[in-house]
């Protein structure tokens, strides 16, 4: 069995457009960090499964996305602190 390639986690469309947002690249533009940021906010939140955007815009009650937003945020800061104290960067390469 293959899965359908249109497959994807809905969560994953929405965390990049609040740190688009929220401008996190111009407090630190670091490829690792970002990486390491969405990789971490992500593994909070549940996976929401979906095949097409619409899908989600038609059936996704108002209040679910409200939610789903205010997760996403508590999910940033959470991850932008653990960051703080345990990203390093390694110069010498």
């Amino acid at each position: 069995m293959k899965l359908d390639n249109d497959i994807h986690n809905y969560y994953e469309q929405l965390v990049l457009e609040k740190l688009d947002a929220m401008e996190i690249e111009k407090t630190n533009s670091d490829p690792d960090y970002l990486a390491d940021l969405t990789c971490l906010v992500l593994n909070q939140l549940p996976p929401r499964y979906i095949r097409h955007e619409v899908d989600m815009a038609f059936y996704l009650p108002g209040s679910e996305r409200q939610q789903m937003e205010m997760n996403i945020v508590k999910a940033i800061q959470s991850a932008s602190e653990y960051l703080q104290t345990h990203f390093v960067k390694d110069k010498t390469n």
